[in-house]
């Protein structure tokens, strides 16, 4: 599965909607993003954001606030954000430094501004079935778009089994699956002979943060993979020192019992991004009381 080219497909309809909503009420999304520190990741991400936010004809803000800043300085920003109507959507890169505490900036977010997807609010109306009035996590939207592209919409009748509870992505994609009818097995680090289990999954979806982890003889012959897992993984190959991206997912082996997998890179990763975009246009809509466009 393509992630790059699926991710294509949303951007193009979000700046569809961004130019519409810009012609018709002189509106430009507005997408602010916070970031904390000097973390090279990080910034590698926030970068990306920015550029792509760009591309869709956002409004792109970014803040850039040093090591050193408390806790209150940081909440302070948030609130006169949540006060800004110019400001639709408002993203805290994660991990925040250590002296942080991250949790209840991410609960300041308004839920209406929410693009992450990770306040309570948001969190509950996915529980509840509610997918229409909130904002859905990213990745596990990202992901669930790239299931619908092999499989359609309704997902009656197949077994579908996520890897990994997480609040930022395991327990959100076991819903949005539960809600597209599949039969949906939260499997993790307790779960007992895990590779039984997988063996049942039309759908399988890794997301643990073990490197190469799944392996061809856990799969069932046909079986939609989606990997999740971003690791970074010795690779002599290239050089003394050198590193490689890997999943959680052995991608070389699994590749020829799957019905259709995910690379890593690019894969779920630009779908991330692509529905952070999302978030971000149908934030602007629904703050001008117009239906917002679907993804």
């Amino acid at each position: 599965m393509d992630g790059k080219q699926s991710a294509s497909v949303v951007t193009g309809i979000v700046t569809e909607a961004a130019e519409r909503l810009e012609r018709e009420a002189g509106i430009r999304p507005g997408l602010a993003v916070i970031i904390v520190g000097d973390d090279p990741a990080s910034h590698a991400y926030v970068g990306a954001k920015g550029r792509m936010a760009k591309q869709c004809g956002f409004n792109s803000m970014q803040y850039t606030l040093p090591e050193a800043t408390t806790q209150d300085q940081l909440e302070s920003l948030v609130a006169k954000l949540n006060a800004d109507p110019a400001v639709h959507g408002i993203l805290v890169q994660l991990p925040l430094p250590r002296h942080l505490n991250s949790e209840p900036v991410i609960q300041m977010i308004l839920p209406e501004k929410d693009v992450d997807g990770l306040n309570v609010v948001n969190a509950g109306k996915l529980a509840a079935g509610d997918l229409e009035s909130g904002l859905i996590s990213c990745t596990p939207a990202g992901a669930m778009i790239l299931v619908k592209n092999i499989h359609g919409k309704d997902l009656s009748g197949l077994n579908a089994v996520v890897i990994g509870r997480s609040n930022l992505f395991g327990k959100p994609m076991g819903l949005l699956l539960l809600a597209a009818n599949a039969t949906v097995t939260m499997a993790h680090s307790r779960t007992k002979d895990l590779a039984s289990i997988c063996r049942q999954a039309d759908i399988l979806v890794a997301a643990v943060g073990r490197p190469l982890m799944v392996k061809a003889d856990w799969l069932k012959p046909g079986a939609t993979v989606i990997d999740v897992g971003i690791n970074r993984v010795d690779a002599p190959e290239k050089g003394e020192g050198k590193t490689r991206l890997v999943g959680d997912v052995d991608f070389e082996a699994c590749a020829d019992v799957a019905g259709a997998i995910t690379p890593v890179p690019g894969g779920v990763g630009p779908m991330t991004i692509a529905m952070l975009m999302a978030n971000t246009v149908v934030a602007a809509y629904r703050s001008l009381g117009r239906p917002s466009p679907t993804f």
